[in-house]
């Protein structure tokens, strides 16, 4: 009867992750709250870290912007589909792969300190935030800013690393990408990048298999009994 027990509580288990696993890439609610400050570095925009509620939240999360031609204002409220980074296709097409993966790699190195080690951490992060809006929007690679702080080598370094990185060093990064039409006002928000380390599906899959192994290797215990 316990074996039966624990067979039952394990399928119970599988069927949750198989749910969460499909149900990953969702679409919220994001509320535009500010920045954190002022501008850093004498840089003629702020960037990072903007700040969200996510469906409501009084706990405000800090995401990266990837999309400088775009605009939004505090206050705003839009829906947005939230995907782990390489499953998605995000607001600039399926040709832009290569730089969405620079991009990520990027934000990574800008959260681990390693982006550039010798800058302050509010360095750090404009640095960071020029070098992705400069892998998608030639306006901002054209403003003297970015050719100042040396975001295009950034892009250089970033792109050729990407080129060759595993999947694994996505892990835990998430896209925001906007969906046209839900903006309280103005025109197409900018999109997202985030951090979260919650197991993504490929990890849910991986235990949800072994859970599968071992309540198969119970059920043919309790067959031979």
């Amino acid at each position: 009867m316990r074996a039966r027990r624990i067979f039952l509580a394990l399928f119970v288990a599988v069927m949750a992750l198989v749910l969460a696993n499909n149900a990953f890439a969702t679409s919220v609610t994001m509320t535009y709250e500010g920045h954190e400050g002022a501008t850093s570095g004498g840089g003629p925009y702020v960037g990072y870290p903007y700040y969200f509620s996510i469906d409501g939240s009084s706990s405000l999360t800090p995401l990266m912007c990837d999309s400088f031609d775009n605009s939004i204002s505090k206050g705003e409220t839009w829906q947005a589909t939230v995907t782990p980074f390489l499953q998605g296709i995000g607001l600039f097409g399926p040709t832009t792969s290569l730089d969405y993966r620079a991009a990520g790699l990027i934000f990574k190195s800008m959260l681990n300190n390693t982006l550039d080690p010798s800058l302050t951490k509010a360095q750090e992060q404009t640095l960071a935030q020029w070098a992705i809006w400069g892998l998608f929007s030639s306006t901002a690679r054209n403003k003297p800013y970015f050719g100042i702080i040396g975001a295009g080598a950034i892009d250089s370094e970033y792109l050729g690393m990407a080129a060759t990185a595993p999947n694994s060093a996505y892990a835990g990064l998430l896209l925001y990408t906007p969906i046209a039409g839900t903006q309280s006002w103005g025109g197409l928000p900018q999109e997202f990048i985030g951090y979260s380390a919650v197991p993504e599906p490929a990890s849910l899959t991986l235990l949800g298999t072994g859970l599968i192994g071992l309540a198969g290797a119970i059920r043919r215990k309790l067959a031979k009994s």
